[in-house]
C-alpha cells in the first residue's frame, strides 16, 4: 500500500493542474476507478472538469444502503516564484522523508489515498452495502462557480441522495488525524461604496469627503460584537479587506470603496447579517451602495455515524482521538452539506499548503489510505 499511494500521488503532482486546468488528473483517476468496477460520468461545466463515479455492491442491500462520497479537487494554486522552490513544483521529489510538489498536501495525496482505499475496499468486499462514490472537481481553488456546486445542483435535480461525505482537505495540524473538520463558518463578502462630493482640498465647504463619511460607519461595524459564538463555532468575525479612495493629493475624494468579509457562525444566516449591516449604515445617514457575495453558509455535522466512524478509524490507525474543529476557511463541503449529508474533512498535515516547497510526509500516505478504508468498512459493511 505504501508504494501504491506514493506512486499515485507522484503521478498526480506531475500534472500541472493549476485551477481550473485539470491536466489529465481526472482521466487518470477515472481509468483507475474504472479498473475497480466504478461507473463514471464526466460532468464538465464551461472550462471546469468534474466527474461523478459510483460503485455499488452486489447484494440486495445496495439499493437500501447508504451513499458514501469521497469528494475533492484536482486543481492546485499557482506555484509562485519558481526560484524559491528547492525542487521543481511539478516534478514530484522525495527528500528527507517528504514528498515535495505543488498539491502534495492540498490535495493530491488525499486523492491518491482515496483511490487506494477504494480499490482495496471493493476488492475485499465486493458485496458491500450501499454505494461508494467520488465527486471530483477542478474548480475548488478558483471561483468555485462551475465545480462542485454545479455537480450538486445536477445531483439534487436527479434526486440523488448523499448520506455521508468525506472531503480530503488537509485538516491535520501536527500529526495525521489530530484534527478533523466537522463544519465550517460561513463566508460573506460586502462591496461598499460610500458617496461624497469631489472637490478641491482648499475648499472643503464645497465638498463632502467620502472617506470621512465612511470612517464612523466602518468603526461601528469593526467594533460591533456580532455574537459570542457557541460550543461548535468561534464568534463571528468582521474584517475590512480593502479600502480605495482618492486620485490626487489636492482632491477631496467623492467616493470610497470598501471590501469587507464576515466569517460567521451558525448564530446567524447571511440574510440576517446583511439586514443588520444595512440597518447600521442607514442609521448613519450616508449615501452608499452595497453589493454582496455569499461564499457559503455555515454548516455543522453533529456527532453521529460519520463522525464516530472517522474517530474510530483514526484511533485504530494512529492511536489518537482527533479534535473536532470548525476552524479554517471554506471548502466545497459547504455545497455538499446543503443536501442534508453528513460531511467531514480529513486529510494530511496542512503546514505547507499553498506555500513554496509544499510537501507531505511520505509515511503518512499509506496510513491515510488505511484510515479511509477503515471508514468505508465502518459504514458500508
Amino acid at each position: 500500500m505504501t508504494n501504491q499511494t506514493l506512486e499515485l500521488t507522484k503521478n498526480l503532482i506531475a500534472r500541472e493542474s493549476v485551477t481550473p486546468i485539470d491536466a489529465g488528473c481526472q482521466k487518470f483517476m477515472t481509468d483507475y476507478l474504472g479498473d475497480c468496477g466504478f461507473n463514471t460520468e464526466s460532468m464538465p461545466f464551461a472550462e471546469v472538469c468534474n466527474f461523478w463515479s459510483t460503485h455499488q455492491g452486489t447484494t440486495d442491500l445496495t439499493v437500501e444502503g447508504p451513499v458514501f462520497v469521497f469528494a475533492g479537487h484536482t486543481d492546485v494554486v499557482p506555484a509562485g516564484d519558481l526560484h524559491k522552490w528547492h525542487t521543481p513544483p511539478f516534478e514530484p521529489t522525495i527528500k528527507n522523508g517528504y514528498l515535495y510538489g505543488r498539491g502534495a498536501a492540498d490535495m493530491k495525496s488525499s486523492l491518491a489515498a482515496m483511490m487506494v482505499a477504494s480499490k482495496n475496499f471493493v476488492t475485499q468486499h465486493p458485496d458491500h452495502k450501499g454505494t461508494l462514490a467520488f465527486l471530483i472537481t477542478s474548480d475548488e481553488e478558483g471561483p468555485f462557480i462551475n465545480g462542485t456546486v454545479k455537480v450538486i445542483e445536477e445531483l439534487v435535480n436527479r434526486k440523488q441522495n448523499i448520506d455521508y461525505c468525506l472531503v480530503g482537505e488537509p485538516s491535520s495540524h501536527q500529526q495525521l488525524g489530530d484534527i478533523i473538520r466537522i463544519g465550517r463558518r460561513g463566508s460573506l463578502t460586502g462591496f461598499l461604496t460610500v458617496h461624497g462630493i469631489q472637490g478641491h482640498v482648499a475648499y472643503p465647504e464645497t465638498t463632502l469627503n467620502a472617506v470621512h463619511s465612511a470612517l464612523e460607519p466602518l468603526a461601528l461595524l469593526s467594533n460591533k460584537v456580532w455574537d459570542l459564538g457557541n460550543e461548535n463555532f468561534p464568534a463571528t468575525s468582521f474584517q475590512i479587506c480593502k479600502i480605495n479612495a482618492g486620485s490626487a493629493n489636492n482632491i477631496v475624494p467623492g467616493s470610497c470603496n470598501v471590501e469587507f468579509n464576515f466569517r460567521f457562525c451558525n448564530e446567524h444566516t447571511s440574510h440576517e447579517l446583511m439586514q443588520k449591516v444595512h440597518k447600521l449604515l442607514n442609521s448613519e445617514k450616508i449615501e452608499y451602495e452595497l453589493e454582496w457575495k455569499l461564499n457559503g453558509e455555515p454548516f455543522l455535522t453533529p456527532q453521529g455515524e460519520l463522525v464516530n466512524a472517522v474517530c474510530k478509524s483514526i484511533q485504530k490507525v494512529e492511536g489518537i482521538t482527533p479534535e473536532l474543529s470548525t476552524g479554517g476557511g471554506t471548502s466545497d463541503g459547504r455545497f455538499i452539506a446543503q443536501t442534508g449529508a453528513q460531511v467531514i474533512e480529513l486529510g494530511p498535515c496542512n503546514e505547507t499548503i499553498h506555500k513554496i516547497n509544499e510537501s507531505v510526509l511520505i509515511e503518512d500516505l499509506p496510513r491515510l489510505a488505511r484510515i479511509y478504508q477503515n471508514i468505508l468498512e465502518e459504514l458500508l459493511l
